[in-house]
């Protein structure tokens, strides 16, 4: 770990805005995180989910199983902000600023620092929603098509 200190509100914002390509992981452990790596690679899968829509419909099935990754990558970095954001300084502090004085102000929340806690609890939210909704309504849809099937073969 470095001795460079490490502001809270920054990795809130990094978390919010940059998350699906793990920019606040990297700015709080370094290139050697692995889960840093992770994050794109789970958004670049949904992201291809998005894409196969555009080009084979709505009814492509591996669609319906990476578009919820994106949605749910969205939701899990905007929860990491809001954690982040909600952190007690001293807590903050004890785990990425070891070296600081305990009234260190990088462990500060700020009104910016609640402004990205709002803003993460929004499009999380709508994020994670949004991700339920789609793999529900698919898989139902799914049913009823078989269902179909099944009673039209008699």
């Amino acid at each position: 770990m470095t001795s460079r200190s490490k502001n809270k509100t920054l990795a809130t914002w990094l978390a919010f805005v940059g998350g699906q390509l793990g920019v606040h992981r990297l700015y709080l452990y370094g290139w050697t995180d692995l889960l840093a790596w992770i994050h794109p690679a789970l958004a670049a899968v949904g992201w291809w989910g998005v894409q196969r829509v555009r080009l084979y419909g709505q009814d492509d099935q591996l669609a319906w199983a990476l578009i919820p990754l994106l949605g749910f990558t969205l939701a899990a970095t905007a929860l990491t902000a809001i954690y982040y954001g909600l952190m007690a300084p001293e807590k903050w502090n004890l785990q990425h600023n070891p070296l600081a004085a305990p009234d260190a102000t990088a462990g500060k929340t700020n009104w910016l620092t609640m402004a990205a806690v709002v803003l993460a609890l929004l499009f999380g939210t709508i994020a994670m929603m949004s991700s339920i909704v789609f793999s529900f309504q698919r898989y139902f849809e799914y049913q009823v098509e078989e269902g179909r099937k099944i009673s039209q073969e008699k």
